[in-house]
């Protein structure tokens, strides 16, 4: 009885009877976690959620009878409860979970096509379900802002080459953190270079969206792309991204290789290449995220004179990325979401 009371209890809602079976089998051979039910659409999934109570639900957005937004509307108004969203790698399904993100999922994963990729997916998808199972899930869904919207920092750079960069690393919760700094920059940012755990595709419509509330341009990255000042750059899905230098300025390497921490893009290989690259003429910064991704590349950088930043606790929808820096000595200073653009500008 002690051991079930332990358990991570899971709802699965899809609307592929193939995807709720292969869940379902694969996750119910992970330790610590009990498939207590399965949904076909929001209907009996808000029925199964009122009566078996889940930790977590995995959501597929794109269903009959009541769409996955609108479902998770309801669901962060009146029964606020970690959500990772299962999505299509189409371009309409990543915007899609990027939408689900800012309305209140706290993770989101690719859903692949075949029943076999589907049962490779589970060992990742269980990975998120622990780290996010006791997130308390704020019942007031965060939204977009509009260009403008936000108090956007004053700053002195005036560089037309990237002579200062700022790195960030994150992961699950990142994007809303990452958002809460970019949307602070002002239009002449330093060079921001960003790596957010995330499938491919996802990462493109995750740049579109950004740039169209931020004063900075935002792009995701290409091989050989200039670093420069007002420009945000963000890794593509599934490639690392590393920072180079040639004469005078900065780029950008994009490359596949293996994984890293279980990851590509990694914190790790864009914070290392900094620390080589960029030495003292940089700042780093990681943010929320499971695992221990960006810890030792954050510490080669300090170590390289770099100033180094890491989330605090409170405002971290995962402690797990800052508390692995934290632990090893790599972060200088440790402070609110709220707080980093702020601090990032005046000490670069």
């Amino acid at each position: 009885m002690d051991n079930e009371e332990k358990n991570i209890k899971v709802l699965i809602v899809d609307d592929s009877a193939i995807v709720r079976k292969v869940f379902t089998e694969e996750l119910s051979k992970e330790k610590g976690i009990e498939v207590i039910g399965t949904a076909p659409d929001p209907y009996v999934a808000r029925d199964k959620i009122v009566k078996l109570k889940p930790d977590v639900v995995t959501l597929d957005i794109e269903m009959p009878r009541m769409d996955g937004l609108t479902f998770l509307k309801k669901l962060m108004k009146y029964y606020p409860i970690p959500v990772i969203v299962v999505s299509s790698l189409t371009k309409n399904g990543s915007k899609l979970a990027l939408e689900a993100l800012s309305i209140g999922a706290v993770e989101v994963i690719s859903k692949p096509s075949t029943s076999y990729s589907v049962g490779e997916m589970s060992v990742q998808l269980a990975d998120k379900i622990r780290a996010v199972a006791r997130i308390k899930v704020n019942s007031k869904p965060n939204s977009l802002e509009k260009k403008g919207v936000n108090r956007v920092l004053v700053h002195k750079y005036t560089g037309t080459i990237a002579d200062r960069i700022i790195a960030i690393g994150s992961s699950t919760g990142g994007t809303e953190a990452i958002k809460t700094i970019i949307t602070s920059m002002p239009k002449n940012s330093p060079p921001v270079l960003i790596v957010q755990h995330m499938p491919a595709q996802f990462t493109t419509s995750f740049a579109e969206r950004l740039n169209s509330i931020c004063e900075p341009e935002v792009k995701e990255a290409e091989d050989g792309e200039e670093v420069k000042a007002g420009k945000v750059i963000i890794a593509p899905g599934n490639f690392h991204m590393l920072l180079r230098k040639k004469s005078t300025n900065y780029y950008v390497q994009i490359k596949t290789g293996p994984l890293v921490h279980h990851q590509r893009p990694s914190v790790d290989v864009l914070f290392q290449s900094i620390a080589e690259t960029a030495g003292s003429n940089a700042v780093g910064i990681i943010l929320t995220g499971m695992g221990v991704d960006g810890a030792l590349g954050l510490l080669k950088m300090r170590q390289a004179g770099a100033r180094t930043i890491a989330q605090d606790e409170q405002s971290c929808v995962v402690f797990g990325m800052p508390r692995e820096a934290i632990k090893i000595g790599a972060a200088e200073k440790i402070i609110s979401i709220n707080d980093i653009a702020h601090t990032a500008l005046n000490i670069i």
